[in-house]
């Protein structure tokens, strides 16, 4: 049987990049997918290349960072899907700032999509599954970042830090329901939005991936469906009893020192 079967998956940011691979993954594993995204030929589009396969697969129009959105696309899903399973947090914003130049504007916009969105979609799913008395499961993707970080993340690394917390309070918090929630400390991994990224901010060329690999202990980023894989573990009765975890998914080793 596969890991997934009969399972409805709701993934924030999933139309592109890591978000479409755990889309990708989690139908292969026969669940049902609702993607969240902002851009709706994006999102359409995904959703059609799902259902060519054979998957049930729904696409709803959303901003995560707008907490009404946020619900009402938890409820769009659960009204297509009668439920949901599981959640995956993928959305993420990561433009650049420090602490001396991020203007309020620019932090506020961090928090509002790296921790508000996933609080309230974490809420919102929640309510669902204890409506139910169903258990459930829920994965986070934060960022290897969140243990210190680079000097122009700052705003980035301050609002998944916040994620790292919340991902452990409610795994705490809801033991004694079944519902699981567990997270992904990400390295550099190769996506549609991290080539946006480094041409935008780091005036990178079309080597980049390249100049990255000769930086790095593996000799290459990490790809998006190989995390996908590990999600779908996460998601999935063979992770067991594990909750609370926030496992760093890295080629580096955090507190390591020459």
């Amino acid at each position: 049987m596969a890991l997934l079967t009969d399972k409805v998956v709701l993934i924030s940011g999933g139309t592109q990049g890591l978000g479409a691979a755990i889309a990708r993954a989690a139908v292969r594993e026969g669940a049902a997918v609702a993607v969240l995204g902002r851009r709706a030929e994006l999102g359409e589009a995904f959703v059609r290349e799902l259902e060519s396969s054979g998957a049930r697969a729904a696409y709803f129009r959303a901003d995560v960072g707008d907490v009404g959105q946020a619900r009402a696309a938890v409820a769009q899903t659960i009204e297509t899907f009668g439920r949901v399973d599981c959640l995956v947090n993928s959305a993420g914003l990561t433009t650049r700032g420090t602490l001396l130049d991020t203007e309020p504007e620019l932090f506020d916009a961090h928090v509002a999509v790296n921790l508000r969105g996933p609080f309230f979609l974490m809420q919102a799913v929640v309510r669902d599954m204890l409506a139910r008395r169903a258990p459930g499961t829920i994965v986070n993707i934060i960022t290897s970042s969140a243990h210190a970080g680079q000097p122009y993340l700052t705003p980035y690394v301050a609002s998944k830090a916040g994620l790292v917390g919340l991902t452990r309070n409610a795994a705490y918090a809801l033991r004694w329901d079944r519902i699981r929630v567990n997270g992904l400390n990400i390295g550099w991994t190769d996506t549609e939005g991290e080539d946006a990224i480094q041409r935008q901010f780091h005036g990178a060329g079309d080597d980049w991936r390249d100049q990255a690999a000769k930086k790095l202990p593996m000799g290459r980023l990490a790809r998006p469906d190989e995390i996908a894989d590990f999600v779908v573990f996460l998601l999935s009765d063979r992770s067991g009893v594990v909750t609370g975890s926030v496992i760093d998914w890295d080629q580096n080793v955090f507190g390591g020192l020459d």
